[in-house]
């Protein structure tokens, strides 16, 4: 009973003035991020999902329509077409990215002359603003004076139209965007590999194991949680593509549409056509996607990342 009383009185213990006051600048201290986490990220997702259900005038009215525009998805071809596009652009970009990221990871963590430089060489499209890449690169594609035509012309090769052949364009984007990940892919793999310890290798050495067998049964298993990690973050990257196409491709090309990601198709209903509803019912599809896409990640990890 006494020591009821006691846990009671401990429980209910008044805070002293001076650690409310202690409280009091805390919460001052924290109300500007907070403040700005509200208006700039949790208030308008909110008003978006409220956007998607109802239609958006044109003098900024909104009536209640329920889930007209979701259905609006099902029946929308260019949906169809942007969802396919962002599975291919996911599906090619992400696995071979990570790919060509793990080998120069590898290469640059050797005791190599002036591997400092390599390092940043590789790293500088991740400094390098997305819109200057395709900028860049669209010159470098250019048909009819792209410099890489000019070098395919020089051995007796027409160079496609890049940008402009519709079974092409999307490929071609998808080349860069896998070429502007290897840097920060690349840094990151590179800090798991050098924490592998020394200590395995020599080991391995002992027991008369190759660069290959070292490479596939000590480097790619110590290195999985690494590997998982550029994986999310690649797949959720890479499903919000739309720098790339909108500098590349453009807005009125005649391949924008056969070109299109999910990202792309919600700023043409969004921002061109001005149906703000309908591109927020396209922005929660791609949410939910990129929501079940990592849940099914996190839960199938187990099966191939190894934490020991």
């Amino acid at each position: 009973m006494f020591n009821k009383q006691r846990s009671n009185r401990k429980k209910f213990k008044k805070v002293s003035p001076m650690k409310k006051q202690d409280y009091l600048w805390a919460y001052c201290f924290i109300a500007p991020c907070f403040l700005g986490l509200f208006i700039f990220n949790i208030g308008p997702i909110f008003y978006t999902i409220y956007l998607a259900f109802t239609e958006y005038g044109s003098f900024g009215q909104k009536t209640w329509t329920g889930l007209d525009n979701f259905l609006r998805l099902f029946q929308d071809p260019n949906v169809l077409i942007a969802l396919k596009n962002t599975i291919i652009f996911t599906g090619i970009a992400v696995p071979v990215s990570i790919f060509l990221s793990t080998i120069v990871a590898v290469l640059l963590n050797q005791k190599i002359r002036g591997v400092t430089i390599y390092r940043t060489l590789y790293f500088l499209p991740v400094i390098t603003m997305p819109v200057a890449i395709g900028m860049v690169w669209r010159w470098l594609y250019n048909g009819d004076y792209g410099l890489i035509n000019y070098s395919l012309g020089l051995i007796g090769i027409d160079g496609p139209y890049w940008l402009v052949d519709s079974n092409i364009a999307l490929y071609s984007v998808i080349i860069v965007a896998i070429w502007a990940a290897i840097g920060y892919n690349m840094i990151i793999i590179l800090a798991g590999l050098q924490n592998i310890s020394p200590t395995y290798y020599e080991a391995a050495e002992i027991d008369g194991a190759g660069p290959l067998a070292k490479f596939f049964n000590i480097t790619i298993p110590l290195i999985t949680p690494t590997l998982f990690f550029v994986t999310v973050i690649s797949i959720i990257s890479t499903l919000q593509t739309f720098e790339l196409i909108y500098m590349m491709v453009g807005i009125n090309s005649p391949v924008t549409t056969s070109s299109q990601t999910l990202v792309f198709l919600f700023y043409r209903e969004a921002f061109i056509n001005h149906d703000l509803s309908y591109g927020a019912a396209i922005s929660i599809m791609l949410f939910l996607i990129i929501l079940l896409v990592t849940i099914f990640q996190l839960k199938y990890q187990k099966k191939w990342v190894h934490y020991g």
